[in-house]
C-alpha cells in the first residue's frame, strides 16, 4: 500500500561527519573473514550477550523477519551497505549509518541520552565519547524508538495492555481495538537508515517498486507490519538532530496509522499536526514536511513558528479547521496548513490532554453493523468527539484556539 513521502527542511546548516570509535573489548572483534560484520557478537555495547542485550531493552540484533523478507536477505540485496539489525519490544531496526563525530554543540543532547545507556552499559563513558561508533549508533536509535513508542503511548491514553495478542479473533459486539500487540498491529513496527539515496531507492524498488528518492512509509500487508526506509543524503539529515527528529516524525505517523490498526486513512491535518508536534519535541530548527507523489511540498527553513502562527491569526488569515478536514492529500497542504496544524496540535496537548487520545479511539477502530473498518462514519464522528469532548463546533474550536494563540505566542 503507497503512503506519502516525507521531505526535510532545515533551519541550520547540518554537519558531514565521519569518524571511529571503540568501546567494548572493539581489538577483540574477529575479523571480516571469521564473522559478518554486524554479527550480535561484535556489538561493542552488549556483545550479544543475553543478559547485557536484556537489561538494555534489547530483544536481538538479528536476523529477524523485516519489509517483505528477512534481514539477512535485505543484508545480500544492498551488499556494501553493511547494516547493524537491532530489534527492541516494538521496532526492528536497520542501521547502516557510519560512526558519527559529535560536534561541540551536539555534545549537552547526545552527552544526556549516552548517560542514560550508560545506566545499563557502564563500559560507555558518556564524556569521553568524541565519536559514536555504528554500534552505539543502533543502541541510541533503538532507545530513541522505544522513547517514541512511550510518548504517543501518552499522547493517545493507552496501554500495551489494551490490545490483543496475535491471531486473536474479534469478537462482534465487543470494542474493536485491531489484529495485534503493537497497539493494534500484528507485527512491530520496522525502520531501515541508510546512507545513501542509491541504496534507499535500490530497497525500495528491489522490495516495492517504489521509484522514490526520500523517506517512505510503507504498509507490509503480508506481515502486518508498517515500514519506515529513510536515508541521510536528504535535507539536512547528515546531522543528528536533524535525523532523530525525522525519525520520530515518520515512526508517529506509523504509529498513528497502526492505532487500532491500519485500514484507512484518518485525517491529514491530524496526522500531519501530531508528527510536527513530536518532531519539534526533539529539536525545532529541523522540520519534516509530507508531501504526495508528483507534488512537491510547501516548506519553510524557519525554527520559530509560533510567530508565524500568531500573525496568521492575528490576520484572520489561519486555516479554519472545517478547512483543514477536507484535505485529502498531503501536496494540498500549505504551509500556512503545516503552521495551522502543529499550532492546534500544540493547543490540544496543552490545554485538552486527553482530547488526542479521545478522538484518535473514537475515529480509529470503527464498528458498524457488525463490521470493523467504515471509515465513511470519520466526518460524523470528528465533528461529534469535539462537541461531546470540548462542548465546541468547529467554528467555536477555532475561536478558543485563536484566543490562546494570541495570549501564548510572540508577535516576534
Amino acid at each position: 500500500m503507497k503512503r506519502p513521502i516525507s521531505i526535510t527542511s532545515r533551519a541550520l546548516v547540518g554537519f558531514l561527519v565521519l569518524g571511529t570509535s571503540a568501546s567494548r573489548a572493539a581489538a577483540s572483534i574477529p575479523g571480516d573473514d571469521e564473522l559478518p560484520h554486524n554479527a550480535p557478537t561484535a556489538c561493542t555495547i552488549c556483545g550479544g550477550e543475553a543478559e547485557a542485550m536484556a537489561a538494555g531493552g534489547i530483544v536481538s540484533h538479528g536476523p529477524f523477519d523485516f519489509g517483505e523478507t528477512d534481514s539477512q536477505e535485505v543484508d545480500k540485496t544492498l551488499g556494501s551497505a553493511r547494516i547493524i539489525w537491532i530489534e527492541t519490544a516494538h521496532f526492528e531496526i536497520g542501521m547502516a549509518l557510519g560512526p558519527y563525530k559529535i560536534p561541540t554543540a551536539e555534545k549537552e543532547k547526545l552527552r544526556g541520552e549516552l548517560e542514560r545507556l550508560a545506566l545499563v552499559y557502564p563500559e560507555i563513558k558518556p564524556k569521553k565519547v568524541r565519536v559514536i561508533d555504528v554500534w552505539l549508533r543502533a543502541h541510541l536509535y533503538a532507545m530513541r524508538s522505544e522513547d517514541t513508542w512511550n510518548r504517543m503511548l501518552e499522547v493517545l491514553q493507552v496501554e500495551e495492555s489494551d490490545f490483543p495478542p496475535k491471531e486473536t479473533t474479534w469478537l462482534i459486539g465487543t470494542p474493536y481495538w485491531g489484529q495485534g500487540p503493537y497497539i493494534g498491529q500484528v507485527g512491530k513496527y520496522e525502520t531501515l537508515i541508510l546512507p545513501s539515496e542509491a541504496l534507499s531507492l535500490k530497497f525500495l524498488s528491489h522490495y516495492f517498486g517504489l521509484m522514490i528518492r526520500r523517506s517512505q512509509r510503507w504498509n507490509v500487508i503480508a506481515r502486518d507490519t508498517l515500514t519506515l526506509t529513510m536515508h541521510s543524503q536528504q535535507g539536512g539529515l547528515r546531522a543528528e538532530p536533524a535525523l532523530h527528529g525525522h525519525l520520530v516524525f515518520n515512526l508517529t505517523h506509523n504509529l498513528v496509522d497502526g492505532f487500532k490498526h491500519y485500514t484507512y486513512e484518518t485525517p491529514i491535518w491530524l496526522h500531519e499536526g501530531l508528527a510536527h508536534y513530536m518532531e519539534r519535541e526533539i529539536d525545532p530548527r529541523f522540520n519534516t514536511f509530507d508531501s504526495s507523489e508528483g507534488a512537491a511540498s510547501e516548506k519553510t527553513r524557519k525554527a520559530r513558528w509560533k510567530p508565524e502562527v500568531r500573525k496568521l491569526v492575528a490576520a484572520d488569515e489561519a486555516p479554519r479547521l472545517a478547512e483543514l478536514l477536507r484535505i485529502r492529500s498531503y501536496g494540498d497542504l500549505t504551509l500556512e496548513g503545516h503552521y495551522a496544524t502543529w499550532s492546534m496540535i500544540d493547543f490540544l496537548l496543552s490545554e485538552h490532554p486527553d482530547f488526542i487520545g479521545q478522538l484518535l479511539g473514537a475515529i480509529k477502530g470503527i464498528v458498524r453493523d457488525g463490521k470493523f473498518g467504515d471509515a465513511t462514519l470519520i466526518p460524523e464522528i470528528h465533528r461529534e468527539v469535539f462537541k461531546q469532548r470540548l462542548g465546541m463546533t468547529y467554528a467555536r474550536f477555532d475561536a478558543a484556539w485563536g484566543a490562546w494563540v494570541i495570549e501564548n505566542y510572540p508577535a516576534r
